[in-house]
This record gives C-alpha cells, structure tokens and sequence, in this order.
C-alpha cells in the first residue's frame, strides 16, 4: 500500500521564519490524485524535568495560536546538524535554569501527523542541579514546579493542553 501513494508535483508556497509549506500532488491507491498541503517544519525536543522530591519542572508561556498563556514540559527546534539529546539539554537549561545529571531519551512522536513534517524527541530528565536561564528575545517564560500527579490532574480538568506535555508527562512514570 505504501508505493502506491507517489508525489507527482511539489510546490512551495510559503516560506516563513519557522516554517515552509508546500503542497503536493499525490497518486492515490484507486489511481486518482489528491493534492495534500505539507507544513515543514524542522525537529524539536521536549523535556520532562522531574527533581529528587517527583515534582516535575512546566514552564508558562504565552501561545499565539491558543490565545493564551499555557503549561508545557520544556521544548525546542533543534539546530541543523544537531543532536536530539544536545538539543535536550541546552533547552532544558536555557528555559529552566535547569542542567539534568540524567537525560533518558523515551520516545519520538509527530505532534500533527496529518500536515506536518515534525517529529518531537522526548526526554526524560532527572539529577536536576542548577544551570543558567538563556531566554530568546521574544520569550517570557515562567518556570513553575509541582508534584507529576498535579500536573497530570491538570490533563483531565483541561488546564494543560499542549500535545507534547501531555504525551511527556502520562508516559514518564513508565520511565521512573
């Protein structure tokens, strides 16, 4: 089934700071065509920070889609040429102040499958010790700390929304 689906044209028809979009016409399985727009989108990493006590380490920040101010697990686009888990480590520093004596790669995930080329390498970080906060200019970013069970609850009233923190934060006890 797989060969069946083959790209017959490809344009680009937007190119922006973060993201490019193209779409593609492709062959379907019954012989016809279909045109499928493909947001590209480079690799991030997301980190699920937990200390010595089972609390895990969120960061609150504004996001533009959702309108509003949200909890996440620490995340970042990774740098061309760069290593999943160097990526891991400079943003958990970078957002948290945070560095991880223990980083566990768990699993990669794409966050939107259907029209987007990114992929999510999530880690888990324990031995937390302290680092340096290394915000981007544009970031206002709130580091908040609460047990893994808290956070968790927060999925089921809604309160956490974010696809990688919820993925991150319901499978690290697996990893515990």
């Amino acid at each position: 089934m797989e060969n069946e689906y083959k790209v017959l044209e490809s344009d680009l028809v937007f190119s922006g700071k973060v993201l490019k979009i193209q779409c593609d016409k492709i062959t379907l399985p019954d012989g016809n065509s279909a045109k499928r727009e493909v947001v590209l989108r480079g690799d991030a990493t997301a980190i699920v920070p937990i200390d010595k006590d089972g609390n895990v380490i969120l960061v609150k920040q504004y996001r533009h889609p959702a309108k509003s101010i949200v909890f996440e697990i620490p995340a970042g686009m990774m740098d061309d040429g760069e290593e999943a888990i160097k990526c891991a480590k400079r943003e958990l520093e970078e957002e948290t102040a945070i560095r991880a004596g223990k980083m566990e790669y768990m699993y990669t995930m794409y966050p939107a499958i259907g029209i987007c080329t990114e992929k999510i390498h999530i880690f888990l970080a324990t031995e937390l010790e302290k680092g340096e906060f290394n915000f981007d200019d544009d970031e206002f970013i709130e580091v908040v700390k609460m047990p893994l069970d808290e956070a968790i609850n927060m999925i089921y009233k809604g309160e956490i929304i974010d696809s990688k923190t919820i993925c991150g934060l319901l499978s690290c006890k697996r990893y515990l």
